[in-house]
């Protein structure tokens, strides 16, 4: 895992344009790859402000691009929290169910725990996405209720460092 480049744009298009990897996500996939680089320039951004935000995930033999996750500092009010780390992850359609979700998520809560000494990370799956909450199930964050989230309805997950299992 590394920043995302401008040069993740192709990726970060194949990735967002595909109406599957947003069946969870509002269902409204970008369409050009502008939309791609303003996305990269978003997240750039976040490490200049906040010092933190989704990383490219790489596969290592070839450096391919297959997605994301990370950490984001989400400074509104989601789920009656505000200013707390979230961890996220998305991946593009042929590498799912190949465990590069579960081996970036848990990356990045060593990430938080060991590096960034965070007390709690936090994580949201909208209630149909199986798959990601199955993920984040795994690697040991506690479903503690649902919320809505606009029209979503999501499964909210935390995880304090004192409950990390290494």
């Amino acid at each position: 895992m590394r920043e995302l480049l401008p040069s993740d744009k192709e990726g970060i298009f194949h990735l967002d344009s595909d109406m599957d990897v947003h069946e969870f996500l509002g269902k409204n996939p970008i369409k050009t790859i502008e939309e791609a680089q303003t996305i990269i320039d978003f997240v750039r951004l976040q490490y200049q402000e906040n010092g933190i935000g989704r990383w490219a995930v790489l596969l290592k033999e070839n450096h391919e691009f297959i997605g994301w996750a990370g950490l984001k500092l989400v400074k509104e009010n989601i789920n009656g929290h505000q200013n707390f780390y979230d961890l996220g992850y998305r991946f593009i359609k042929s590498f799912w169910q190949k465990g590069y979700g579960y081996e970036a998520a848990k990356a990045c809560l060593d990430y938080a725990f060991n590096v960034m000494h965070l007390e709690n990370v936090y994580a949201h799956a909208v209630i149909g996405n199986e798959g990601s909450k199955r993920i984040l199930e795994k690697i040991g964050m506690k479903n503690t209720g649902t919320f809505f989230h606009g029209d979503d309805e999501c499964a909210w997950f935390e995880l304090n460092k004192n409950d990390y299992l290494q």
